[in-house]
């Protein structure tokens, strides 16, 4: 009787311990496998071809802004007061040197700058365009076909969460796109969400999130594909990400013990 109840014992511990590997095979599988609708770009559309809708970016120079502008013209001594040098100090003989450079303007939180001669200057939502000829026109009095070159030189985005290198990249071209920044980042890691990332963007005065499908064409016609300066994006992670992050270091300590536990009975009653 007593090797019969050994043996069904035996038995139903074996049966319980191979449906415990079953059920973590299961839970792996489960876990690892993605659907390539989750992690393939713009993958959804109606159509084939999609148009990507250009009228979005239209860059405008806002608060905090660096400006660096130029003014030339065939007459240099004409310009020389709307460019004025840096003075340094040589420290070598103790002569003072100045060396003409692109001069940056920081535009305040009212939206001016101070502009040489000009003074006071409005130029808060006006784009480069749009600065570079209302000086042309301020400028005439004083100078002969002035040429004026409006740059942002602090035109940068940032990107957190799930990428593979986060931070803050500047654009030399002052254009990018919501891809090419993801790019820049090293592109978002396989326990990133790419049907809900969120774009920040201060309009206003006040900080607005969008939220971007990256599976989907449709986000080439969102108004935050193409980025503007200080934009920040969030790529926030997937719900395998998140559970794995709840398991704090105790709860791996008790399912090593379990599972040591379940294999150790499984041996013994063999």
């Amino acid at each position: 009787m007593k090797e019969i109840l050994h043996l069904m014992f035996r038995k139903i511990n074996h049966f319980f311990y191979r449906k415990y590997i079953y059920f973590l095979l299961i839970v792996i599988a489960t876990q690892a496998c993605k659907s390539p609708k989750e992690i393939v770009y713009f993958r959804d559309s109606v159509s084939n071809n999609t148009e990507i809708n250009s009228n979005y970016y239209d860059l405008k120079i806002a608060p905090d802004d660096l400006l660096s502008i130029t003014v030339s013209a065939m007459d240099l001594e004409a310009v020389r007061p709307f460019n004025l040098p840096i003075i340094s100090l040589n420290n070598t003989d103790g002569r003072a040197t100045g060396q003409p450079v692109l001069q940056t303007y920081l535009v305040s939180r009212d939206g001016k700058i101070n502009f040489p001669v000009l003074g006071q200057l409005e130029v808060a939502g006006l784009s480069r365009s749009a600065l570079e000829k209302d000086l042309s026109e301020k400028l005439k009095k004083f100078v002969t076909d002035p040429i004026i070159t409006v740059r942002i030189t602090n035109f940068k985005v940032t990107v957190l969460g799930e990428v593979a290198r986060p931070g803050s990249f500047v654009i030399p071209n002052e254009r990018i796109s919501l891809p090419e920044a993801l790019g820049l980042a090293g592109d978002m890691t396989i326990q990133g969400r790419r049907q809900n990332v969120s774009v920040i963007r201060e309009e206003n005065g006040n900080p607005k999130q969008y939220f971007v499908d990256m599976t989907n064409k449709q986000t080439f016609n969102s108004p935050v594909y193409y980025l503007k300066q200080n934009d920040i994006v969030y790529v926030e992670p997937n719900s395998t990400k998140i559970k794995s992050s709840s398991v704090g270091p105790n709860t791996t300590i008790w399912l090593s013990i379990v599972s040591t536990l379940i294999t150790l009975i499984a041996v013994i009653t063999r």
